[in-house]
């Protein structure tokens, strides 16, 4: 097994000014198999064998093993994407206080060619970036903007402002820091959403960080199962498996109609409309070899 001491107080650095560090970690992948046996009664005892099992349990969702092994991050993130990071509720958290102590004095900085455009199929994401040109514009009214914050900030400090008031105005690139304790199966799926590759980029750079850097190392059984059966596995809606098998059977025209009757293909004036169902469905059937007439 991984000795995930060697993992302790290693920081990685995240973004700009960003890190994650692993302050501790309790378990490793024999504890998730020694759990599993409990339940199981007698069972195997060979590497080869708890490879097995940890990977039967990850395939068949048997989560509770998962749960024996914990590990606590001291993360550093700009308070935009820790927003979306802590609306996963199944941690343990405890925060930088704003209103004990000043802020940190650090803020996410974007390059010139690192500006998004908005994402014309996805209302919350991103797309393909900014001619460079106007992106340096928007950096360097980006730097205008973290000086005069910075400014206004400490001559609120300076005047006698509480902490907690002057802190009003701070924006939401400044970073901030918490100590972040989860258990082994809620880091999986916090993993299969942010390194998902519509997460956003910020937060998908921490969990990337985490899940390649830290969960590959500490319980490197478990993370492998995790990639082959969540983060890069397919899930087949019954509709999905529909379309497929007549697609398969070379009956196309039979899979445009049930692609019809599901209310994948509409059309207005402009032909096609766009559906969130069928174009994920179109990836995955692209991922098998497969392309629908429709296209």
């Amino acid at each position: 097994m991984t000795n995930t001491t060697d993992l302790r107080g290693e920081s990685i650095k995240v973004l700009d000014d960003g890190f994650v560090r692993v302050v501790d970690t309790m378990g490793d992948d024999s504890s998730i198999v020694q759990a599993a046996r409990i339940s199981y009664g007698a069972g195997t005892k060979r590497v080869s064998e708890d490879r097995g099992l940890i990977r039967y349990l990850m395939r068949n969702r048997h989560t509770t093993p998962f749960e024996m092994c914990e590990v606590k991050l001291h993360v550093r993130v700009p308070m935009d994407a820790w927003r979306q990071w802590i609306r996963h509720r199944t941690a343990n958290v405890n925060e930088y206080s704003t209103r004990y102590s000043e802020a940190i004095d650090a803020k996410q900085k974007t390059t010139p060619e690192s500006w998004r455009v908005q994402s014309r199929s996805n209302k919350q994401g991103s797309g393909d970036y900014l001619a460079p040109e106007i992106g340096k514009m928007l950096s360097d009214r980006e730097a205008e903007l973290h000086q005069l914050d910075d400014t206004i900030y400490q001559e609120r400090l300076d005047a006698g402002v509480a902490r907690e008031q002057a802190r009003k105005d701070l924006p939401l690139s400044t970073y901030t820091e918490a100590y972040w304790k989860i258990d082994l199966h809620n880091l999986f799926h916090f993993l299969a959403l942010r390194m998902d590759a519509h997460a956003q980029y910020e937060i998908r750079s921490y969990a990337n960080v985490i899940g390649n850097e830290i969960v590959a190392k500490w319980v490197p059984m478990a993370w492998e199962a995790f990639v082959d059966y969540r983060l890069e596995a397919m899930q087949l809606s019954r509709l999905d498996q529909v379309v497929i098998n007549l697609l398969l059977a070379g009956k196309v025209a039979d899979a445009t109609e049930a692609a019809k009757s599901f209310g994948w293909i509409t059309e207005d004036g402009d032909g096609l409309k766009a559906n969130r169902e069928r174009a994920e469905f179109e990836i995955k059937a692209a991922a098998l070899g497969l392309t629908p007439t429709w296209l």
